[in-house]
């Protein structure tokens, strides 16, 4: 059984269309078609069903996927691995992230790459566009605060946040000490990401607090703008503690405990699994993983 007829068949699987297979092995369409027929031809069966806009598995398919797939992947993260041990490594490695995270956390580790003869492109964006960048073939790795549910993609994780309630000091005091604190927190201002509030969200949640009804007097898509503005006052917020630490030292903000729990999130490193067919792609992500889990928020 052909390891390329096979490669052809996953790939189809994964994105559902000959077209997007053929872009991701970069082959020709016709080719990837024959790798399928051969397949099928193979197995005396049908792999898919053609659809207008697509393929549909069959059951031969999933049972098949299920079985030869990640194995595939990682023969060929590994010899790509190897292979970057071997030789010397050129070209660029495409990043991309959330703004904040890229430039606080991952930023400082991106050495080993440069150091290894890659050139490095950053690009910014929100979960749905990281997603996207690398389904679309524009960028080889992102970081993410979610797990990917397309099962073209596959992911690690590389490390936790944790979310602390913040603000400017006099603000801090009051909420400190005040006597209902989910008062406190409706009546005095806050800064946000965005409306939806996923941070203050989640600390809320974890905490039984309601802020229904109240909207933010500053969004910014980037903490660190509402870090700065916290720290000049305009209100509370929720900051993953890698983001506040020398804030928190400075003394320019200061934690308000949680009445009940201190949530934390994870966040995780996420590729195409085919991209690891790529030698620099294999090599940055064995890299970047070595350096970032376990290491200490910066």
């Amino acid at each position: 059984m052909s390891l390329q007829n096979l490669r052809s068949f996953v790939e189809v699987y994964r994105s559902g269309t000959i077209s997007d297979a053929a872009r991701a092995l970069g082959l020709t369409q016709p080719a990837v078609s024959q790798h399928i027929a051969a397949l099928e031809t193979q197995l005396g069966r049908k792999l898919f069903t053609r659809q207008s806009r697509g393929m549909t598995s069959t059951m031969l398919a999933d049972d098949l996927a299920q079985q030869v797939g990640d194995g595939l992947d990682r023969a060929e993260a590994a010899l790509s691995t190897m292979k970057a041990r071997s030789v010397s490594l050129t070209g660029t490695v495409h990043i991309a992230g959330p703004a904040e995270l890229m430039a606080e956390h991952v930023a400082p580790h991106l050495s080993v790459l440069w150091q290894a003869g890659l050139q490095i492109r950053m690009q910014f964006g929100g979960r749905d566009a990281l997603y996207q960048m690398l389904l679309d073939g524009r960028v080889d790795l992102a970081f993410t605060a979610s797990t990917p549910s397309d099962t073209q993609l596959d992911h690690l994780g590389i490390g936790t946040e944790r979310l602390m309630l913040v603000a400017a000091p006099a603000l801090a005091q009051q909420l400190t000490e005040a006597r209902d604190l989910k008062a406190a927190l409706r009546e005095m201002d806050h800064v946000a990401y965005d409306t939806d509030r996923p941070l203050i969200r989640s600390w809320c949640d974890a905490n039984e607090i309601d802020l229904v009804g109240t909207v933010p007097a500053v969004i910014a898509p980037d903490i660190r703008a509402l870090r700065a503005c916290a720290e000049a006052g305009a209100g509370w917020s929720i900051m993953p503690d890698y983001l506040c630490a020398r804030s928190l030292e400075a003394g320019t903000l200061q934690q308000v405990q949680a009445p009940t729990r201190t949530p934390q999130n994870q966040f995780y490193l996420v590729w195409v699994k085919s991209a690891l067919r790529h030698p620099r792609v294999a090599f940055a992500r064995q890299k970047l993983l070595t350096a970032l889990q376990g290491a200490p928020a910066a």
